[in-house]
């Protein structure tokens, strides 16, 4: 009989109240805030592996080394985590578009799987960016890709803006 070998996988996060500093932000001192380690990362970060690599303005890149603790039973990564991706990016996205005070929500997602992505993919990039930003709702698209650039997976967006 073959034993299980357990593995295991420790998460750890700050308290997400500081964020409160936030506030009184535009969305682009908030990510320079989050890069200078001024503020905590948001916890799903840390949940799900991927980390903030770059932004600008209307732009937002995520990369994450996939794991076994992503997969599905299928022995891939769970297509929840491919949306989680490029959704944070888009939202990301438009979040450095708005000023002070001005906070957002997705109205929907909308993902393409176009590649597995397992473990053994390597790096990936989750670049999200602004198509059109209006005063109550912005349009994005993103694109997961692995390091060699093939294209993984797709998304698009539509946020409400909350003035």
């Amino acid at each position: 009989m073959t034993t299980v070998q357990p593995r295991e996988r420790t998460h750890t996060w700050e308290d997400p109240t500081k964020m409160a500093a936030a506030a009184g932000m535009s969305g682009m001192e908030v990510f320079a805030a989050l890069q200078a380690g001024e503020l905590p990362a948001p916890p799903i970060l840390s949940l799900v592996g991927f980390e903030l690599a770059s932004f600008g303005e209307g732009r937002v890149v995520f990369r994450m080394v996939p794991g076994e603790y992503q997969y599905n039973p299928l022995g891939t990564v769970h297509g929840g985590v491919f949306a989680t991706l490029l959704d944070s990016a888009m939202g990301c996205a438009v979040h450095t578009t708005l000023p002070a005070g001005v906070g957002y929500t997705s109205l929907d997602l909308d993902v393409r799987f176009l590649r597995p992505m397992t473990a053994a993919t390597g790096e990936v990039e989750a670049t999200g960016w602004v198509v059109n930003a209006g005063r109550r709702t912005a349009l994005a698209q993103s694109e997961l890709r692995d390091a060699g650039g093939r294209l993984l997976a797709t998304g698009s967006s539509s946020c409400i803006v909350m003035r």
